[in-house]
């Protein structure tokens, strides 16, 4: 066996055990109906903490929400797959809203530009969101809940426990049959 066959082995064997450490803990965390699990589910769901300012609301808490069913949603306007949730979370909320469920956008912001309040309120516009935003932008919400993940959907039930979560895109029929298990819905 020749130095650049040697080399090529050790290389594969390194990326597969780099691969086992770092990819096994996630495939590990995915749930098996196939949503990925982004917190544990707690007693009660925290409340929204330290937000700059309130769109299309008064300021909300989880308290103010018992008896409804909450979708949380964590999501900045610069991040691409967040965008892409906007039309699905936005048709939830337009189905359900009258018949239970409150959406509560969190605008957690990654980058300086996305702390605007100028251009989260062109965003909200541009996307035609009209449930209530929080914008979030020292993060605390976004700590309180232990979210890591830009989008990242958390579903509140009417006594205040987090029942599902989930990161990313997809799994949108899933949140849908979520909610309306917990609204009691048929359309």
């Amino acid at each position: 066996m020749n130095t650049r066959t040697r080399i090529g082995i050790a290389a594969m064997l390194g990326l597969s055990l780099c691969t086992a450490r770092f990819v096994l803990p996630s495939i590990a965390a995915e749930r098996g109906d196939g949503a990925m699990q982004v917190a544990e589910a707690s007693a009660t769901a925290p409340n929204f903490v330290g937000i700059d300012r309130w769109f299309n609301s008064e300021p909300l808490s989880m308290s103010d929400l018992r008896g409804k069913v909450v979708l949380v949603d964590f999501w900045t306007y610069g991040c691409y797959n967040c965008v892409n949730t906007l039309p699905y979370v936005t048709k939830l909320y337009q189905n359900y809203k009258d018949k239970g469920l409150v959406v509560v956008g969190v605008h957690t912001p990654e980058f300086p530009f996305e702390h605007s309040a100028a251009n989260v309120q062109a965003a909200l516009k541009r996307h035609g969101i009209t449930y209530p935003v929080a914008q979030d932008n020292a993060s605390a919400t976004w700590d309180a809940w232990r979210n890591q993940y830009w989008p990242a959907q958390y579903i509140v039930d009417q006594a205040g426990h987090v029942v599902y979560s989930h990161a990313g895109e997809g799994s949108y029929d899933e949140i849908e049959r979520t909610v309306r298990r917990l609204l009691n819905a048929t359309s």
